[in-house]
């Protein structure tokens, strides 16, 4: 008899055990906000965009990989790539947006076939980078989707990364080979290059460069005649700035910024998301956090959540900043503001 307790006792506490330890991988809200990281100001203009006294708080935590936070009006949006979710964070609260967000093939797959990069149309319908589906995607009013592109010239895109919308209603997306199982050793590529595209809103799909290696976050600048693309390459990690032509085409690339020497294992991280504030000065995830650089390419400073950070978003009235940090989502209240994507008001 006491062997039969003994052996329930066992059994109960594993069972225990099992259930907090699968309980604890579930992505979960942080209360109030806990503080993390520090701010690292280069210059002393960095604390006329963030106070010296800011905060990064947590808000939430466990998700496979971070990415593509999107303001939705009232409540912020963003990724998991790795399980293929889409969270909504609401005055606290978490929740699923969207399952699955980026593969919706029965095959069973690893890797990140989930949603990327986020983003709202002029019209302020949701557009995704889908991982597994190898597309671009609107979600129309009635809850169902449209393929925007999912190919070039007849072959499958790779992943698509990260979308933004210029004023004019022409879409430009990034399109590496991260979301593919193998990467660029994948046997289901079609492309032999990871490309940055352009989407008319007539629908004609124009090749803007297949130059970079990879070519990860886009953002326009305030005037919308700068195009700035990360490339996240280990060996090149730097940030690219192109003239944008009259006919939406792309011209004079050169390095904005080139970090490739700071990329080490003490500084984890790659160029990735990026957004614009109302002054042209830049946001931009990469290694030991967001980058702040002034439009003339001068490092103010960093926001350092201490891991690595794949994507930033306006929201709020849009001087907080949303941030998608590995396994974290956090926000920093700043002194200066963006425009989130959408309708203009």
């Amino acid at each position: 008899m006491s062997k039969l307790l003994i052996s329930l006792a066992a059994l109960t506490l594993l069972f225990t055990i099992l259930s907090c330890q699968s309980s604890s991988k579930a992505p979960k809200t942080s209360g109030s906000g806990s503080g993390l990281g520090r701010l690292e100001p280069l210059d002393a203009k960095f604390s006329e965009l963030v106070a010296p006294d800011a905060k990064i708080e947590k808000l939430s935590e466990g998700f496979g990989w971070a990415e593509g936070p999107l303001w939705m009006g009232n409540f912020v949006i963003f990724s998991d790539v790795i399980g293929n979710t889409i969270y909504k964070w609401q005055n606290g609260r978490l929740s699923e947006y969207m399952k699955p967000s980026g593969y919706t093939g029965t095959t069973p797959r690893g890797g990140e076939p989930g949603s990327n990069g986020l983003t709202l149309d002029p019209q302020g319908r949701l557009v995704l980078c889908e991982h597994g589906d190898r597309r671009v995607a609107r979600v129309e009013k009635d809850g169902k989707k449209t393929t925007l592109v999912d190919n070039y010239q007849g072959k499958k895109l790779n992943s698509p990364n990260d979308v933004v919308f210029k004023s004019n209603g022409d879409m430009y997306f990034s399109d590496p080979s991260y979301g593919l199982e193998k990467n660029i050793n994948d046997p289901k590529r079609e492309l032999d290059f990871n490309g940055v595209y352009r989407l008319s809103k007539d629908g004609a799909l124009t090749l803007l460069t297949k130059d970079i290696t990879f070519p990860n976050g886009l953002a326009f600048s305030p005037d919308e005649k700068t195009l700035y693309i990360a490339v996240s390459d280990p060996k090149k990690a730097v940030w690219m700035a192109y003239d944008v032509q009259a006919d939406g085409s792309i011209a004079n690339g050169r390095v904005f910024y080139d970090a490739t020497s700071y990329a080490t294992d003490e500084h984890p991280g790659l160029p990735d998301g990026l957004k614009i504030d109302k002054n042209g000065n830049l946001f931009a995830s990469g290694p030991g956090g967001i980058w702040v650089f002034t439009p003339q390419a001068q490092v103010l400073g960093r926001i350092n959540p201490g891991q690595k950070t794949a994507n930033c978003a306006w929201g709020d009235d849009g001087s907080t900043l949303y941030m998608t940090s590995h396994m974290i989502f956090c926000r920093i209240k700043t002194k200066t503001s963006g425009k989130p994507p959408g309708p203009s008001k």
